[in-house]
């Protein structure tokens, strides 16, 4: 089983950047060429099923899986490039860092061939991106995953400071986002420059000098000021040793002027690094939310229209502490028919879920769940779709190969069943339905079993009667319709059968009682 999905994997290619109207039979004809296929799956939205930009595509061998990576990689499909790597299964791969380089300071119009023309002369490239916007426009930094730590290392040495479209382009080892929020978290703490503000308009750079001096020895010292020279009321301060600008900070933030004033003393950063440090604050606070509601808090849905905060603490408060609880409301107020409950232990909330769920609030039953990320949300309900699909394609393997599951493109050889079709000497020999020729205003409840029986003629006889032609006459005079009546009333009263006239269709009946009932 093992080996079996090892040459699965490397026989997998990742395809990414397809435009959203590529399907799977568009990238059939296009990897068809370089070997057969096994199958080709887009991965698209589980809700919308729109394309989510990327595919993979499974080759019969390695060999054809690499020739399609080695002569198709940044093809256009629909007019858009497509970016080719080997599907890596394990996630774990991408984000160690191992083989991972980092470019910054890009030129807008370096795109992912150049980039991977550039670098894949240090060895064998995986994956190589450059970060794009919502239009599709670089943002001027990009990722090469390298094969070894080795030939990364050769490609940080030859590159970095290198000139890229008359442009010097920075490249070093890729650190991972977790790495990079703590390194940014420690080297706040190793600070020079210090930030002064909210003082009055008296207060000099030699004040200042004189206020901070005590902490170490001072570099440079500025009161900003504006275009008429008076005081805008805050300052930098640059110290010499790190331990002196913290002990500045620590002592002399919250310190009240003679005038009442409290001054604010912090670390002086760039306008990059503050929106850096809000940043990472965000994210850990973020962090710190998610862990601290992990397993307690609930998501409720399917409410009554009459529910309130209020009526949703009182209907789980039977199952422990409610630390709060809150039904959402559109922008007038309105119940949208779902909140959220969370609970002081994790024991309390599981247990609300598998006494509550299903249990009627109102009139309507409710759906009771284990809140979650709209990430994580996502993530999973794509993972069951996916899980569905497979489990119907074991289930019924018969079925598969007819008609395979949405988001799957097989071979015509491997889907391609015997068919069988009605031939024209096999098909069923059923007379056709001939109408009678009597007239429906001939009323037979009259006529004697003789004369019906005179009436009747043999199926082919009526077939002939029917294709034959008919001859209508001119209308006859007044006077001639009249005595040709008398003599059948006469023939009819003397017990003889009348010959019945036969009427092919519509047209022929008309024209019959338009002529008075004469037939040559």
């Amino acid at each position: 089983m093992a080996a079996s999905s090892r040459s699965y994997a490397m026989a997998s290619l990742y395809v990414g950047d397809l435009h959203p109207d590529v399907n799977e039979a568009n990238l059939f004809d296009k990897f068809s060429t370089a070997g057969p296929v096994v199958s080709i799956r887009v991965c698209r939205d589980s809700t919308t099923v729109r394309s989510l930009g990327y595919a993979y595509v499974n080759f019969q061998s390695h060999a054809d899986a690499e020739r399609a990576l080695d002569t198709m990689n940044f093809d256009l499909v629909m007019g858009r490039p497509m970016r080719i790597m080997w599907s890596q299964r394990d996630p774990s791969l991408r984000r160690s860092g191992v083989g991972n380089i980092f470019i910054k300071n890009l030129e807008k119009n370096i795109d992912h061939k150049m980039i991977y023309d550039t670098f894949s002369n240090f060895g064998n490239i995986l994956s190589c991106k450059i970060a794009v916007d919502e239009s599709n426009k670089s943002k001027g930094y990009g990722f090469v995953h390298f094969e070894t730590e080795e030939s990364a290392q050769k490609a940080i040495d030859r590159v970095n400071g290198m000139l890229m479209n008359n442009k010097q382009v920075y490249v070093g080892k890729f650190i991972p986002r977790a790495q990079r929020m703590r390194d940014l978290g420690e080297s706040a703490l190793r600070f020079k420059n210090v930030y002064v503000k909210n003082f009055e308009e008296e207060l000099t750079e030699d004040k200042l000098k004189e206020m901070f001096g005590k902490f170490g020895t001072i570099e440079s010292c500025i009161v900003m000021k504006d275009e008429a020279g008076k005081s805008r009321g805050f300052g930098f301060i640059s110290f010499t040793d790190y331990d002196a600008a913290e002990r500045a900070v620590q002592e002399m933030n919250d310190y009240q002027l003679e005038s009442g004033k409290k001054l604010y003393v912090g670390r002086a950063q760039k306008k990059a690094e503050r929106q850096a440090e809000l940043k990472r604050r965000y994210e850990l606070m973020k962090m710190e939310r998610q862990q601290q509601y992990a397993g307690v808090n609930l998501y409720v849905k399917n409410l009554d229209d009459n529910i309130d905060d209020e009526k949703l603490r009182k209907a789980f408060s039977e199952f422990g502490t409610i630390t709060s609880a809150k039904v959402m409301t559109d922008e007038n107020g309105r119940n949208k028919g779902f909140g959220f409950v969370c609970f002081s232990t994790p024991e309390e909330a599981t247990r609300a879920v598998s006494e509550k769920n299903s249990r009627m609030l109102g009139s309507k039953p409710l759906y009771v769940a284990l809140a979650q990320r709209k990430e994580d949300r996502r993530a999973r309900l794509a993972s069951e779709h996916i899980q569905r699909m497979n489990n119907t394609r074991f289930q019924h393997p018969g079925i598969n190969q007819l008609y395979p599951g949405p988001g799957y493109f097989l071979h015509s050889a491997m889907s391609a069943a015997p068919r069988t079709y009605i031939t024209a000497a096999t098909m069923p020999t059923v007379p056709p339905q001939v109408r009678g020729g009597t007239p429906r205003w001939v009323n037979n409840a009259t006529m004697t079993r003789g004369q019906a029986l005179a009436m009747m003629q043999p199926y082919p006889q009526a077939m002939a009667r029917a294709r034959a032609p008919t001859m209508v006459a001119a209308p006859a005079p007044a006077g001639v319709r009249a005595q040709a009546g008398a003599a059948q009333m006469r023939q009819m009263s003397a017990g003889q059968v009348i010959q019945q006239p036969r009427f092919t269709g519509k047209c022929h009946l008309l024209k019959f009682l338009c002529t008075g009932g004469n037939r040559l």
